[in-house]
Protein backbone atom coordinates (compact mmCIF):
# COMPACT_ATOMS: atom_id res chain seq x y z
CA UNK A 1 0.00 0.00 0.00
CA UNK A 2 0.93 3.48 -0.84
CA UNK A 3 1.09 6.51 1.81
CA UNK A 4 -2.11 8.04 0.58
CA UNK A 5 -4.19 4.91 0.65
CA UNK A 6 -2.49 4.65 4.72
CA UNK A 7 -3.62 7.77 5.13
CA UNK A 8 -7.37 7.73 3.76
CA UNK A 9 -8.04 4.27 5.69
CA UNK A 10 -8.59 6.47 8.89
CA UNK A 11 -10.75 8.42 7.61
CA UNK A 12 -12.81 5.53 5.65
CA UNK A 13 -13.38 3.95 8.70
CA UNK A 14 -14.29 7.27 10.19
CA UNK A 15 -16.94 7.85 7.70
CA UNK A 16 -18.14 4.01 8.41
CA UNK A 17 -18.91 4.67 11.70
CA UNK A 18 -19.98 8.04 11.07
CA UNK A 19 -22.75 6.68 8.73
CA UNK A 20 -23.87 3.54 11.37
CA UNK A 21 -24.51 6.20 13.67
CA UNK A 22 -26.44 8.30 11.42
CA UNK A 23 -28.22 5.29 9.77
CA UNK A 24 -29.66 3.86 13.73
CA UNK A 25 -30.69 7.84 14.13
CA UNK A 26 -32.34 7.48 11.24
CA UNK A 27 -34.18 4.14 11.68
CA UNK A 28 -34.66 5.65 15.60
CA UNK A 29 -36.55 9.47 13.59
CA UNK A 30 -38.45 7.02 11.61
CA UNK A 31 -40.36 5.34 14.64
CA UNK A 32 -40.67 8.29 16.45
CA UNK A 33 -42.08 10.02 13.41
CA UNK A 34 -44.69 6.91 12.78
CA UNK A 35 -45.83 6.67 16.76
CA UNK A 36 -46.77 10.61 16.21
CA UNK A 37 -48.18 9.39 12.93
CA UNK A 38 -50.57 6.86 14.53
CA UNK A 39 -51.43 9.53 16.82
CA UNK A 40 -53.32 11.13 14.22
CA UNK A 41 -55.39 8.60 13.18
CA UNK A 42 -59.38 8.87 14.01
CA UNK A 43 -60.86 5.64 13.59
CA UNK A 44 -64.23 5.48 12.70
CA UNK A 45 -66.95 4.50 14.80
CA UNK A 46 -68.93 1.86 15.19
CA UNK A 47 -72.19 3.00 12.65
CA UNK A 48 -69.81 4.56 10.09
CA UNK A 49 -67.81 1.14 9.80
CA UNK A 50 -71.60 -1.24 9.51
CA UNK A 51 -72.62 1.63 7.81
CA UNK A 52 -69.46 1.93 5.02
CA UNK A 53 -68.94 -1.90 5.11
CA UNK A 54 -72.95 -2.28 4.10
CA UNK A 55 -72.50 0.45 1.10
CA UNK A 56 -69.62 -1.87 0.07
CA UNK A 57 -70.91 -5.10 -0.34
CA UNK A 58 -74.07 -3.22 -1.80
CA UNK A 59 -72.07 -1.51 -4.39
CA UNK A 60 -70.20 -5.67 -4.87
CA UNK A 61 -73.57 -6.97 -5.27
CA UNK A 62 -74.76 -4.47 -8.07
CA UNK A 63 -71.11 -4.87 -9.89
CA UNK A 64 -71.38 -8.43 -9.83
CA UNK A 65 -75.18 -8.32 -11.11
CA UNK A 66 -74.33 -6.10 -13.74
CA UNK A 67 -71.61 -8.13 -15.31
CA UNK A 68 -73.64 -11.45 -14.87
CA UNK A 69 -76.00 -9.57 -16.96
CA UNK A 70 -73.88 -8.14 -19.14
CA UNK A 71 -72.08 -11.76 -19.50
CA UNK A 72 -75.65 -13.53 -20.45
CA UNK A 73 -76.56 -10.80 -23.01
CA UNK A 74 -73.01 -11.77 -25.11
CA UNK A 75 -73.59 -15.46 -24.38
CA UNK A 76 -77.09 -15.46 -25.93
CA UNK A 77 -75.69 -13.13 -28.62
CA UNK A 78 -72.96 -15.71 -29.37
CA UNK A 79 -75.58 -18.46 -29.68
CA UNK A 80 -77.63 -17.04 -31.74
CA UNK A 81 -74.59 -15.85 -33.89
CA UNK A 82 -72.89 -19.08 -34.20
CA UNK A 83 -75.84 -21.76 -34.15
Amino acid sequence: MTKNELKEQPKDAAKAESDAQSNSAGVSKFFTESKAEFGKIVWPTRQQLISESASVLLMIVAVATFVYLIDALFKAIALQVFQ
